[in-house]
């Protein structure tokens, strides 16, 4: 089983897999899946530049008003986010995800203690 392992990733990521509990060979349970988020968006360019990042922020630490390069989906692993992205206003903890929208933004880390997130950003290539 375990040589397949690359493969069953591939499928359950690609949505061939059932988004449920599914019992594989041998008895061992597949990993569930689970849509966090889905947004149709218009790229920016014919070509794009996907970029991964991960960020700490301090406890109560506060980005000044800012923009990044692309708009993308942003994931929440530990503590707790504000976040004031195009005139609205959201707190954020584990497991949640947002769309950030490539506008004007700030970022504050509300929780008492240190935060954790994943930046995946879609941004034209230069």
């Amino acid at each position: 089983m375990k040589r397949f392992a690359p493969l069953i990733c591939l499928l359950g990521m690609a949505g061939l897999l059932s988004t449920g509990n599914v019992v594989a060979e041998e008895g061992k349970t597949m990993p569930s899946r689970q849509s966090l988020l889905k947004k149709e968006i218009t790229l920016p360019a014919t070509q794009a530049v996907v970029n991964v990042i991960r960020v700490e922020f301090p406890s109560g630490f506060k980005t000044p008003l800012h923009t990044h390069e692309g708009q993308g989906p942003r994931y929440v692993i530990k503590g707790h986010l504000k976040i004031e992205d195009s005139g609205k206003t959201q707190v954020y903890g584990p497991g949640d995800v947002f769309w950030e929208s490539g506008q004007e933004m700030t970022v504050k880390n509300v929780g008492g203690s240190d935060a954790e997130f994943v930046i995946f950003e879609v941004a034209p290539s230069k």
